[in-house]
């Protein structure tokens, strides 16, 4: 039941977002090597820059973001240990360098499968939850059209080429942010090195991510490379500076690693990270009926956004908050919000609460008293 509201909290989240993904982007002068690729804020959905993103190409090792998210949804409901057997490590291509009889948890696969990029984590874990590569595809596509990844097929957990397998630039964008707004992901997706727990043996195994941009470029958090000849060279990456965070895709690249530092300098050159934050706000608002004369309503911190440079200066912030409340108020509850638009579009908005219980009044006053009572509380 957890993993299934966590899933549904992240449907929700992204939904609205990329299925009415709307480009921002100019026609500026960047050129990448890529076959396809594109670049977004990551927050909001927004294209910053776009090169063939919806045509549909093989994505390699790209694949195991999906596993790997799948997996770790599982592994946040139940972290089982996988026994390996022959049948898991039967794959072609890169590797962790399982054995049948390793015993290591679900979460561990994931880590195999995002810093090395093994193929035999990813079988292991599919075959672990779902029975077989299969079944485990079936699961892949229905995420992918929960996501609203409508140019995308799984077919094998890994990448392997097949011609059913596909996706674009744009849905492994989609793809990317959602697996990123998972803790774990995230956290093992950013990591340079890690130690890897097996259970059986009883050891622990260093692994090295092959996502270089890790190192080369300030601010990259992730995520993912891939290749195949078939494919070519595939990378989607993720950075985060000064409250924006962006995400590049890059499909048949052969200069990737370069092509996407220039992806990423473009997206940072063009947004900057806008605070909400209106915990300050404190205003004492009348009370008609209650138990108390007024109540205090203050705001609360909101979540950063990320807006183009020339646009901060047309930013308006709108209080909605009613010029008198009844009781009873509940502390904590919500009486208005605070906006931020630009032009017409709402950008954020955050809560206004009380901040103390006023419960209804008891008294045999009529409706004239009371409210005499409170003409006089205004004056």
């Amino acid at each position: 039941m957890l993993k299934k509201a966590a899933i549904t909290f992240l449907i929700v989240l992204f939904f609205p977002f990329f299925f009415s993904m709307m480009a921002i982007a100019d026609t500026a002068p960047l050129q990448v090597s890529a076959k396809s690729a594109i670049l977004i804020n990551a927050d909001d959905g927004r294209i910053l820059y776009a090169k063939n993103e919806n045509e549909r190409r093989p994505m390699a090792s790209t694949t195991k973001i999906m596993t790997a998210l799948i997996t770790l949804e599982t592994a946040a409901v139940n972290n089982k240990v996988v026994t390996i057997t022959d049948k898991m490590v039967r794959v072609e291509g890169s590797s962790m360098g399982l054995r049948p009889g390793d015993k290591l948890s679900l979460r561990a696969l994931a880590e195999g499968m995002l810093l090395v990029s093994g193929n035999d984590a990813a079988n292991s874990a599919a075959i672990a939850i779902s029975g077989s590569d299969q079944a485990f595809a079936v699961l892949m596509n229905k995420r992918a059209k929960e996501l609203n990844m409508t140019n995308t097929h799984f077919v094998t957990p890994s990448g392997l080429d097949d011609e059913n397998h596909y996706t674009t630039a744009k849905d492994l964008a989609i793809l990317a942010a959602a697996a990123m707004h998972n803790p774990d992901f995230a956290e093992i997706a950013s990591q340079k090195v890690m130690a890897v727990q097996f259970v059986n043996p009883d050891q622990t195994r260093k692994l090295k991510n092959h996502n270089k941009l890790l190192s080369m470029y300030d601010g990259c958090i992730g995520v993912k490379t891939g290749f195949t000849k078939k494919s070519g060279r595939c990378l989607v990456s993720s950075a985060q500076r000064n409250g924006v965070n962006l995400i590049a895709v890059t499909l048949n690249d052969p200069d990737d690693w370069k092509d996407h530092q220039k992806l990423l300098d473009y997206g940072f050159s063009k947004l900057t990270g806008y605070k909400i934050d209106d915990s300050s706000y404190a205003v004492k608002i009348p009370i008609v009926g209650g138990g108390a004369d007024s109540v205090v309503v203050h705001g609360c911190k909101g979540n950063d956004i990320a807006v183009e440079y020339s646009d901060v200066s047309g930013i308006k912030r709108t209080v909605e908050l009613s010029s008198f409340l009844y009781a009873p108020v509940e502390e904590g509850q919500t009486v208005g919000c605070i906006r931020y638009t630009l032009n017409t579009q709402t950008l954020a908005t955050t809560d206004l609460v009380a901040a103390a219980t006023v419960a209804q009044e008891k008294t045999d006053k009529n409706i004239f008293q009371k409210w005499m009572e409170w003409l006089k509380n205004l004056f």
